[in-house]
């Protein structure tokens, strides 16, 4: 398997990817794959930030984009939304490997964190932890335990409400 940033080739590919994924999971799609194009139209995107999986054909696929902790200190980090891989490789590592990929990739671009809408059984082994008890808020209604976010620097994250990007906007 090679991890590499997306290509505009990989688009439909990655479309595809996505929408299998998500229809298979135990929460459905929820137009995800249009949330994608939505963030690649963006003057924030940075394609460096969006990683595909290759085995023969794309396997998984992950995207970050910005998101601000907004309060007495904004600062701006990543959201990662999706993280989508093939359904007949799940369980195989594809998904640790893009998420450790994505992650050092932000770090490489100085984001100070990460934030996820997931399964918290999953993320926290990377070190992921519920944001409310660091007195971070999700931007919508969404069950805490699975508002997860990891910082990516030493000092504390502030507190306040995370305002992802337009995209997002229903």
């Amino acid at each position: 398997m090679k991890l590499r940033t997306v290509q505009k080739q990989d688009y439909p590919a990655v479309a595809e990817l996505i929408k299998t994924a998500f229809q298979q999971s135990k929460y459905g799609y929820q137009q995800e794959a249009e949330l994608v194009a939505k963030i690649r139209q963006l003057p924030s995107y940075l394609p460096d930030l969006e990683v595909v999986a290759v085995n023969d054909h794309i396997i998984g696929h992950g995207l970050l984009s910005e998101a601000v902790i907004t309060g007495d200190q904004p600062l701006t980090g990543l959201v990662l939304a999706p993280l989508a891989v093939a359904p007949e490789v799940q369980n195989g590592g594809v998904g640790s490997a893009l998420l450790l990929k994505l992650e050092q990739r932000a770090q490489t671009n100085g984001y100070p964190f990460i934030s996820i809408l997931g399964d918290p059984d999953y993320y926290m082994k990377f070190g992921y932890q519920t944001a409310h008890p660091l007195g971070i808020q999700a931007p919508f209604e969404v069950p805490r335990e699975a508002f997860l976010i990891k910082s990516l620097q030493l000092e504390p994250l502030p507190a306040g409400i995370i305002r992802y990007n337009q995209a997002f906007d229903a």
